[in-house]
């Protein structure tokens, strides 16, 4: 989550409009090999988790909070950055989004003020990139098209933060946001319910979760076909060594005996 500090104190409760909506979501299995509960462990590598990149001053105790709420509802593990990355550099985030199977981008009007939110978005691209990270962009009141193009008031906030920042950087802020912005996501419009797009949202997390540990399994068991092969196939080559070996030690001392008999 991109780093700043609350100008809001955070409620204590859902209203009852997402508490209605969130009744939907009771079907989730808690015990699903899918997903497992929250933890702030030091490190939670090998594990399916969703990492959470949205502008905290805007989303924190909002739409982010609710969103929370219904991932633990459901067990989906996921990260967010409430307090151990504050005052730290980059890097603690870095480590949490390779860990992460999934990126789950929360676009909205303020997203591209914080640096901070930039410089995950371009970690989130290069993993992506990599074929070792899943994204979902989510478009919270603002257009795909204005984040690609860096538009409208996404794009003020933009260019106000490019002003104060290095060619390259910016570069790399550019391109990340036109491949992730560019990637088939969800969009919320003004005159949707946030407790149904919430809903969509869980929804999605726990098809791609599924998918992913689906291809994992693949994976393995093609990797075990391999091995098998291989060792079936060393076996037999070793077997066939040794065949000849006696084969030929037998040669030799018969014609040792033959020629002893001479």
């Amino acid at each position: 989550m991109c780093s700043s500090t609350p100008s809001s104190s955070p409620s204590s409760v859902l209203t009852s409009k997402y508490k209605t909506n969130f009744s939907k979501l009771e079907a989730c299995d808690s015990n699903h090999p899918h997903y497992s509960e929250f933890k702030d462990n030091d490190s939670l590598a090998n594990v399916h988790q969703v990492f959470l990149s949205f502008r905290g001053e805007q989303l924190r105790y909002n739409f982010v909070s609710h969103l929370i709420d219904a991932f633990e509802r459901c067990g989906i593990l996921f990260f967010v950055d409430k307090k151990e990355l504050r005052g730290k550099n980059m890097r603690n985030l870095f480590v949490r989004i390779e860990e992460s199977k999934i990126a789950l981008v929360i676009f909205s009007s303020r997203y591209a003020e914080s640096s901070w939110c930039m410089d995950e978005l371009v970690k989130i691209k290069k993993r992506m990139d990599k074929g070792k990270l899943q994204v979902i962009p989510i478009f919270y009141k603002v257009r795909a098209r204005h984040v690609r193009e860096q538009t409208d008031e996404f794009g003020e906030k933009f260019w106000a933060l490019a002003k104060t920042s290095r060619g390259v950087q910016i570069k790399e802020w550019k391109e990340a946001l036109e491949s992730i912005s560019n990637m088939m996501g969800l969009s919320l419009g003004d005159k949707r319910s946030e407790a149904d797009f919430i809903k969509e949202i869980v929804e999605e997390v726990q098809r791609v979760l599924a998918t992913i540990e689906y291809e994992e399994k693949e994976n393995h068991l093609r990797i075990n076909l391999f091995q098998n092969k291989k060792r079936k196939k060393t076996y037999f080559q070793n077997t066939r060594r040794k065949a000849l070996k006696i084969s030929h030690i037998k040669k030799t001392s018969g014609a040792k005996s033959r020629s002893s008999d001479i």
